[in-house]
């Protein structure tokens, strides 16, 4: 017989089976979030189920999100302690806090699990793995049909109504990519301040598009963000173009112009041709703002685009590309040629797109021209006689001058290459970057007089012969073959042409890096680092007093100088307590609403939001990589970029499918059909 209150167990079970227990309805009253399914005798826990839907990244799936028959109160006071039920209450509390903020407006509502047809579902998980995995949509009616065949009974049952049809694709796309949107906006409004990304990219027919990214920080955690805004065709000209286009986009997401901090255009276009009046334009806007541009760069920091004016560079390109296109499909036993064929792939270079390949700033490239040289010579030279094109190109790879290129080209790239990679460091120390910048720029400058190590082993390894044919004149030879154009003129032509890379390239980084941005990154470190402080207490007194002065003089509109300095030796004093922590976990403890800290020191608290929005790390990078990839790919199947960049959102930003709310994607879906058009995107 059952006790009274008490309800059986079901048959299934994930608890002990030795001794078969019973539900408490009295627990109820004792555990509030305590919820039991009746017909399936099921115990959940209301907070983690609704935590698991509104929090993307919420913990993973626990026994009473899924249900559980384990009818022990000790199980109930285990779960309750639980991170996992923690986390989900203070997920719950900002949601909550969210929605008295917005309760005027319905679109911003939280997002709560609703009861929605399966066969809906289905299709938008679809559409949905669909973008993630980039399937072309054409194929959408065929997975359907093939789920139908695997016996999915969602789909089988065939009750959704005639909006969900493969031909309608991308309206489901951008349903999805507005619930995504929808998050972003409510991050952004939460986030004291923003970094902004800039990705202009141009494909073949010179069609510009400009991709937009930004990096926020949670007040309640204090923990980072990258999120893609959306891909948006720009029209041709200059910056006031890309400026205009970045500023309707801040519009559109209602992001405040105060709250931009950080600008970094990450593509050699606004770089090179763009960059001084996009951050002019941008500037009036956000008084905050500073720029570092290629701050996530994925490749290299060293854009040939950015030093076109040296008029050598592009016949040294023009050389280089003939190169690789003659011998990229030879299948001789070369080694020298072998290692030009897998260049290609590794560095992904289609020589077959009509757009012009920078082989100046791709370091393999480089280096297997300089490893295969003589090999090349000497077969160029066999077959210089029944092809002009062979002639040309043993011409000028036996020029002085274009092997001397090589060797310049290999000791300056490795520096950038060092350079970018730091930049993709997820938490790196940002002391160093100043004195790495400076460092590369005094090498470029040395350089210049003194040269590098491959130059300098190149000139001691040539050796002089006199000339036969010529008495008192000499010639010189570098491993075996005859080197032309070596007279004095044209020695001290290559002398100009060094300085004249070098000082352009070493400018190019100046530009990338600002003395006042540096400052100002510098100052960051040296106020916020633990590891950067003195070793001794007694030592920190007068320390980062200047610093501070140039942080509270750049944000002077957001902070607050007299009650910043005053809280300085303080603040001091317990940053040096926490030796242990990094850069980034004394700034995530700072900006984390509900700490000790951020009440204590409501400047440095701000000045810390600030340092966490800048836009670095392995994650942004890879997001700028992605889309990338995508916009090249996608373009070739879609016209005019349509839905793109809803389908780039879905790839780029989109959390795994258990973690998606499609119950709103379903209902922003269907309103947009029942109104008769999809709400359009910015462009």
């Amino acid at each position: 017989m059952v006790p009274p209150g008490k309800k059986p167990a079901g048959e299934t079970s994930n608890s002990n089976k030795k001794c078969k227990r019973y539900f408490n309805e009295h627990w109820k009253e004792e555990f509030t979030w305590l919820e039991f399914d009746y017909e399936r005798k099921l115990m959940f826990c209301i907070e983690c189920r609704q935590a698991l839907v509104k929090n993307k990244h919420g913990k993973a799936e626990n026994a009473f999100t899924v249900g559980t028959d384990n009818f022990q109160r000790h199980a109930l006071l285990r779960h309750v302690t639980s991170g996992a039920h923690r986390q989900a209450l203070a997920v719950n509390r900002e949601q909550l806090a969210f929605e008295t903020r917005v309760h005027s407006h319905p679109e911003l509502r939280s997002v709560i699990k609703v009861e929605v047809n399966p066969a809906k579902v289905a299709v938008l998980t679809t559409v949905y793995w669909m973008a993630k995995e980039e399937v072309p949509d054409e194929k959408c009616s065929s997975l359907l049909d093939f789920q139908k065949f695997n016996l999915c009974q969602a789909l089988l049952a065939s009750e959704h109504s005639e909006y969900y049809h493969p031909s309608s694709v991308r309206e489901m796309q951008a349903a999805i990519a507005k619930v995504l949107h929808n998050e972003d906006r409510h991050r952004i409004k939460a986030s004291p301040f923003v970094g902004l990304v800039v990705d202009e990219t141009v494909d073949v027919l010179e069609h510009r598009n400009l991709a937009m990214f930004t990096t926020t920080v949670s007040p309640c955690n204090g923990q980072t963000s990258a999120t893609f805004l959306g891909s948006f065709e720009l029209p041709a000209g200059e910056a006031s173009t890309v400026a205009g286009k970045v500023g309707e986009v801040m519009r559109s997401f209602g992001i405040p112009t105060m709250k931009i901090t950080w600008l970094s255009a990450d593509s050699a276009s606004l770089v090179a041709e763009r960059l001084s009046g996009v951050g002019t334009a941008l500037t009036s806007l956000c008084p905050l703002l500073m720029e570092m541009h290629c701050l996530s760069h994925g490749s290299s920091l060293l854009l040939a685009e950015s030093i076109v004016s040296i008029e050598y560079l592009q016949k040294y390109e023009t050389t280089v590309d003939a190169v690789y296109r003659l011998y990229s499909s030879f299948r001789g036993e070369s080694n020298g040629l072998q290692e030009l064929r897998s260049v290609l792939d590794l560095c992904e270079i289609d020589l077959g797109s009509p757009k012009a390949i920078h082989w100046t700033s791709i370091f393999p490239a480089v280096e297997a021209i300089d490893s295969s040289w003589p090999t090349l010579v000497l077969l160029l030279e066999s077959e210089a006689e029944r092809s002009p094109v062979a002639h040309g190109l043993c011409e000028e790879l036996k020029k002085f001058q274009f092997v001397a290129f090589t060797k310049i080209l290999l000791d300056v790239l490795p520096i950038f290459q060092k350079l970018s990679r730091f930049f993709q460091i997820e938490d790196f120390d940002l002391s160093i970057l100043k004195p790495i910048v400076s460092a590369t720029a005094t090498t470029l400058q040395a350089q210049k007089s003194t040269s590098g190590q491959n130059l300098q082993e190149f000139l001691n390894e040539m050796n002089e012969h006199p000339r036969d044919d010529r008495e008192g004149e000499s010639c010189l030879y570098y491993k075996g073959v005859e080197l032309a154009n070596c007279s004095k003129v044209h020695l001290k032509h290559f002398e100009r042409l060094k300085e004249s890379y070098l000082e352009s390239v070493r400018g190019n980084l100046l530009d990338r890096f600002p003395s006042s941005v540096l400052e100002a990154i510098s100052s960051f470190s040296a106020i916020f680092n633990p590891k950067c402080y003195p070793q001794s207490l007694e030592d920190i007194g007068s320390y980062g007093v200047s610093e501070l002065n140039f942080l509270l003089q750049a944000y002077s509109r957001v902070v607050v100088s007299e009650r910043a300095l005053s809280d300085f030796p303080l603040f001091k004093r317990i940053v040096f307590s926490l030796s242990q922590l990094s850069f980034k976990d004394l700034c995530v403890k700072l900006v984390y609403s509900n700490s000790e800290m951020h009440e204590l020191f409501p400047d440095f608290a701000i000045l810390a939001a600030i340092a966490l929005a800048l836009p670095l790390g392995s994650v942004l990078a890879e997001k700028i990589s992605r889309g990338r990839e995508l916009l090249k790919r996608g373009r070739s199947c879609r016209t005019k970029d349509e839905g793109l960049s809803d389908l780039m959102k879905i790839a780029i930003d989109g959390p795994a499918i258990n973690e998606f709310d499609f119950a709103l994607a379903i209902e922003y879906y269907e309103s947009m059909r029942e109104s008769g058009f999809i709400v359009a995107q910015v462009k």
